[in-house]
C-alpha cells in the first residue's frame, strides 16, 4: 500500500475501504466467493481487467491477509482462496449485489451486456441433480451477440460443467434461443424465466424433459437467491 493510496485516516472504514474499494477488487472477490480459484478461471470472470493488473490485485489481497495462494507442489494445479478474513467478506459482496439488483439499472441498449460473462457465470448454476443421463448437452444462442459471441455450448458429463465457445461434437440435447439482455434480466432476477417464455423471449427445443424442468436446471445467480431470502430477525 503506497502513501498516495491512503485515505490517512484510522477510521475502519476509511481502512477497509483502502483494500476493498480499489478498482476491480469486489469483482475478483465475487470471483472467489462464486468459487472460481485458478487464476485463469478468475480473469475469465473478469475478461476486460488486464492479466497484470489481476495478478497485482490478487498479491495485494494476499498481503493484506484476504486470499492466500497455494503452489502447484501443495494441490494439483496452482489456486487463490479466501481465509477466513475473505470468507467473512462474502455477504458483504452479496449485498452488493443485491443492492445493484435493487437500485442500478443497466441500459437495455447498453455495453455491458456480455454472453461471455453471463455464461461463465450461468454454468456454475447448473443443477446437475435433475439429470438422468451421463451427459447432457446445452446449446445456446444469442440472437443479438456478435457471430464469434452467438453460440455457446455447455456440456455436462458426470456432474462436471465445462463451457465451449466451440461445437464439442456430441448430440445437443436442449437448444435455448434468447438474446443477450433477456437472459441477462432473467439470470440477476429482473424479470421471470416464465415470463420471458412466455413471451417467446426464450424459446427452447430438444428434450421435453429438460424443456419441462428447465426453470429447475438453470438456478438463478447467488445474488437472486439472497435477495428472495427473508431478512434475519436481529436479537434484542
Amino acid at each position: 500500500m503506497t502513501e498516495d493510496s491512503g485515505y490517512g485516516q484510522f477510521c475502519p472504514v476509511a481502512k477497509a475501504a483502502e483494500i476493498l474499494a480499489t478498482r476491480w477488487t469486489p469483482l475478483i472477490l465475487r470471483e472467489l466467493i462464486s468459487g472460481s480459484s485458478r487464476f485463469n478461471d478468475i480473469h475469465r470472470g473478469v475478461p476486460l481487467m488486464p492479466r497484470a493488473l489481476l495478478s497485482k490485485r490478487l498479491k495485494e489481497l494476499q498481503a493484506a491477509g484476504i486470499v492466500e495462494h497455494v503452489s502447484a507442489e501443495e494441490s494439483k494445479s496452482a489456486s487463490y482462496q479466501l481465509t477466513q478474513a475473505g470468507e467473512d467478506l462474502r455477504p458483504i459482496i452479496v449485498s452488493m449485489g443485491i443492492w445493484g439488483q435493487r437500485w442500478v439499472e443497466s441500459a437495455l441498449e447498453g455495453p455491458d451486456w456480455d454472453a461471455g460473462v453471463l455464461m461463465w457465470d450461468m454454468r456454475r448454476r447448473i443443477d446437475t441433480s435433475c439429470l438422468e443421463k451421463p451427459r447432457t448437452v446445452l446449446q445456446f444462442e444469442y440472437q443479438d451477440a456478435p457471430a464469434e459471441m452467438r453460440r455457446w455450448w455447455l456440456l455436462i458429463e458426470d456432474g462436471a460443467i465445462d463451457l465451449c465457445q466451440s461445437d464439442p461434437g456430441f448430440e445437443v440435447d436442449l437448444y435455448v434461443l434468447t438474446t443477450v439482455p433477456v437472459m441477462s434480466q432473467v439470470w440477476i432476477g429482473k424479470t421471470s424465466l416464465g415470463r420471458a417464455m412466455a413471451n417467446d423471449e426464450i424459446v427452447l427445443h430438444g428434450d421435453a424433459d429438460l424443456r419441462r424442468n428447465f426453470s429447475r436446471l438453470l438456478q438463478l445467480s447467488v445474488i437472486v437467491e439472497a435477495a428472495s431470502q427473508p431478512p434475519r430477525m436481529q436479537a434484542t
